[in-house]
């Protein structure tokens, strides 16, 4: 196959006797100027080919930093499956969503006149998403996910429909897909969006614009897609567009929480909090714990750590392997669930052992329960922050001064923004109340379970946000810590305070925070400053499996 599918330089459908009625006329569409030429992709290319996709690959298609080519033996899978959709409709037999209509409208069958307008007129019924945009980048893994959940030879829509995504994704005809839309059980409104571009219809962003589906597909040389039977179904039916946020999303988190511990273990050095308890968690606790604890200790040598430690330390203080171990869990645990899915097709109906079956795959509920687990996770880490914060400012130890205030400063100091990371830490946990099962009943009664995997996303992103945010009040409140101690910190904390102080100055007088936390949050956040940690001290794991730092 050619690189993002250069042979489609126009969409075409697949011709066969069940297409009479709607092989009608290309001619009657508008003339397009001649395709460019296929780009030169200097990047490797990613074969697709029915099996899961990996995180790295998802991020390197989300940045266009790959090309995509379509396995040969599996587009001759989609080309075998499509053979049984043709002859099963020819014996007669109704075919869901493709001779008869979807939902409430299941037992309506369309006769062979009607099949082109039916095909066309489902995915624009199926635009009605509202609300912001998601960002392009998910909507280049939706695009991926369907193509490569397509090769698995088990949707029986045409070749030619795989070709027309690729198109798309070459050419960088990126659907505009607003996000609300979707109850998690096949993402109709949210796919709804891309079909109805393959139509013509809609809105994409092109070369920096956003434009009219048919305004980007003439100036890219491509031409409106007539679907055929079974293809415009399964360009809606599916949950891509949330597989592919919650890929981004469980990325982001396990990025913030990277940069959550290294923060923690900063406090942790201007608190002078014992290191004992990472070395014992090497002998009591679970693998992911003791690779946590080995990290933390490792990462607090090379400095003069201070010893501020009576006895024992709070529990914010001694239980940071635990706590950081089990969110990192529950991340990894809920990305293994999602590559898996992108691997597998949830079309209704599919194709296996040469028949047309029905199917019930359309509801990504181990995705969705999983990623809640995860939201559950992520507010552990919050509060343990949190608590992190309150011992920085209620000083407590080390003889540090209350609310940080510099020796013989007139100031208030930092109580009253420990009120932000309060805020923060209820924002994370007040999201972690479980949707999936929530009730819900559309289509005259027959479509009755939902997962809501878009919303879980969505509510998973603002954790994601606070958890950022909570990162960089904490590494300023530990480098106050640090200054009025006068430690020197190194290692991993050295690079923490460093890059604070860079963007926040030492606090010897009461001033105006707001900007300079967004700008730490901005650093932290920044692939540079994780390209910096990875390199100083990887967690090798987490770092690969979630392709952590700049996209390659």
């Amino acid at each position: 196959m050619s690189p993002f599918s250069a042979v489609s330089q126009h969409f075409t459908p697949v011709g066969s006797a069940i297409d009479s009625g709607y092989n009608k006329a290309m001619s009657t569409l508008e003339p397009v100027a001649p395709a460019r030429p296929a780009p030169r992709h200097p990047d490797p290319a990613i074969r697709l080919n029915g099996k899961p996709l990996s995180f790295a690959d998802i991020a390197r298609i989300g940045a266009r930093r790959a090309w995509l080519v379509a396995d040969d033996e599996a587009m001759a899978r989609v080309a075998s499956a499509r053979e049984v959709v043709e002859e099963t409709i020819a014996t007669g037999q109704p075919v869901y969503g493709s001779t008869t209509g979807v939902g409430a409208m299941k037992d309506v069958e369309w006769s062979p006149d009607a099949l082109d307008a039916f095909n066309t007129g489902l995915v624009r019924a199926h635009h009605f998403g509202t609300g912001k945009p998601f960002p392009d980048d998910v909507i280049r893994i939706a695009m991926a996910i369907r193509v490569n959940m397509a090769l698995t030879g088990r949707v029986g829509c045409t070749t030619d429909l795989v070709e027309a995504y690729l198109s798309l994704l070459s050419a960088d005809v990126v659907p505009v897909v607003r996000r609300t839309g979707s109850i998690g059980c096949a993402d109709i409104g949210l796919m709804g969006q891309i079909g109805a571009v393959l139509t013509g219809a809609g809105e994409v962003n092109f070369e920096g614009r956003r434009v009219p589906a048919e305004t980007a597909l003439r100036s890219a040389g491509l031409k409106p897609f007539r679907l055929a039977p079974r293809d415009s179904l399964a360009s809606i039916s599916t949950n891509a567009v949330g597989y592919a946020a919650a890929a981004r999303a469980l990325r982001d988190a396990a990025s913030a929480m990277r940069v959550l511990l290294a923060t923690a273990l900063t406090t942790a050095g201007a608190l002078g909090a014992s290191r004992d308890p990472w070395k014992a968690v090497a002998h009591v606790g679970t693998d992911r714990e003791a690779g946590i604890g080995a990290w933390l200790y490792f990462n607090a040598k090379g400095w003069d750590w201070p010893d501020g430690t009576h006895i024992q330390d709070p529990l914010s203080l001694r239980m940071i392997s635990q706590v950081f171990a089990t969110g990192f869990e529950t991340l990894v645990s809920s990305g293994k669930i999602l590559l898996a899915a992108t691997g597998r097709t949830d079309d209704n109906p599919v194709v296996a052992g040469g028949q047309v079956l029905t199917s019930g795959g359309s509801l990504p509920l181990d995705v969705t329960v999983f990623l809640q687990t995860a939201q559950l996770g992520l507010a552990h880490v919050a509060r343990n922050s949190f608590n992190r914060c309150v011992l920085l400012g209620n000083g407590g130890r080390r003889d540090l001064p209350v609310n940080l205030v510099a020796p013989g400063a007139i100031a208030t100091g930092f109580g009253p923004i420990i009120k932000l990371a309060g805020e923060l830490f209820a924002r994370v946990l007040t999201l972690t109340n479980p949707i999936s099962a929530n009730s819900l009943v559309v289509a005259g009664g027959i479509e009755d379970e939902a997962a809501f995997l878009p919303l879980v996303v969505e509510r998973f992103e603002r954790q994601m946000l606070a958890l950022r945010r909570l990162a960089a009040l904490e590494g300023i409140l530990a480098a106050q810590a640090m200054d009025i101690s006068q430690d020197r910190p190194g290692n991993v904390p050295g690079l923490v305070y460093g890059l604070v102080r860079s963007h926040s100055a030492f606090y010897s007088a009461d001033r105006p925070l707001s900007a300079e936390v967004e700008a730490v949050e901005q650093a932290l956040a920044s692939d540079a400053f994780m390209d910096e940690l990875i390199a100083h001290s990887t967690i090798m794991e987490l770092d690969e499996f979630f392709a952590l730092g700049s996209i390659r």
